[in-house]
């Protein structure tokens, strides 16, 4: 089989749920076969089977806990012994937690780096090379308009979403070269259980509107095939990630602590 034939599977991380499961949905659509991974085994089998009913793409489900250290490699190894080449890796799998940074559950915090982070970088790694010798592809890692300023009472989710979109910047210009293309997408609010995990559902940020999911995947994966290196669904959410770029931080800063609506 000429590569250029070769099935364009994408692989989507925290695909149970909310943006996840949307992205699934987009990429099926286009014909796309899809390897999908969380957490919930039966939320992927029931969404597994809704995208072959509806699409009729082949779909892979392979439960694991990314915030496990050994699970991008053992993702890695899973795809190799299924003979999946990836096409697409969507590093969507995250969550957020708000409150004072010294009164969060210590463990919770470096879960939240170990996913947000520390997965994401890996299967990054893993998975890039092999993009880059078959000169296609590309990743779409979900960061946030969280990562263009400085987040009070939200200080470890900001700070991992801020590495998101820098790492994602900077393997961007490195396999732009090589026809590989890595797109940073950055939403705002956005009705999903992401909010209710992290407690921001009575925060001013989402009492002043929340996109839905579908618009999200559906404008990330548009602006992904137009190789574009940031995106950021929605004219308000764009507006607020240009000031807060050329506002003095101690304001964005101090904008954003008010949003969580903890003072």
């Amino acid at each position: 089989m000429a590569m250029t034939d070769e099935p364009r599977w994408t692989v989507i991380t925290g695909a149970s749920s909310g943006i996840g499961a949307e992205l699934a949905r987009v990429f099926a659509a286009r014909g796309s076969p899809l390897v999908l991974t969380a957490r919930r085994h039966e939320r992927l089998e029931a969404l597994s089977a809704e995208i072959g009913q509806a699409y009729g793409v082949p779909v892979e489900v392979m439960a694991l806990d990314l915030a496990d250290r050994d699970a991008p490699q053992d993702l890695h190894e899973m795809l190799q012994e299924r003979g999946i080449a990836v096409h697409t890796l969507v590093n969507n799998a995250g969550f957020g937690l708000r409150g004072y940074f010294a009164s969060l559950p210590h463990e919770r915090q470096v879960a939240m780096i170990d996913l947000n982070v520390t997965a994401l970088a890996s299967l990054c790694r893993l998975m890039l090379p092999g993009m880059i010798e078959r000169g296609r592809g590309g990743i779409i890692n979900v960061a946030s308009t969280a990562a263009f300023q400085a987040g009070p009472y939200m200080a470890v989710y900001y700070a991992t979403k801020a590495f998101v979109l820098s790492l994602s910047e900077a393997l961007h210009d490195e396999a732009k070269p090589h026809g590989v293309t890595v797109t940073a997408l950055c939403p705002g609010p956005t009705e999903s259980e992401f909010s209710e995990t992290a407690g921001l559902k009575d925060s001013r940020l989402f009492r002043s509107g929340a996109m839905l999911p579908a618009d999200v995947a559906r404008i990330g994966v548009q602006g992904y095939e137009a190789g574009q290196a940031i995106v950021i669904p929605g004219l308000t959410n764009r507006a607020g990630a240009f000031g807060a770029k050329f506002m003095p931080r101690f304001v964005s800063r101090r904008i954003a602590g008010l949003l969580q609506g903890m003072r």
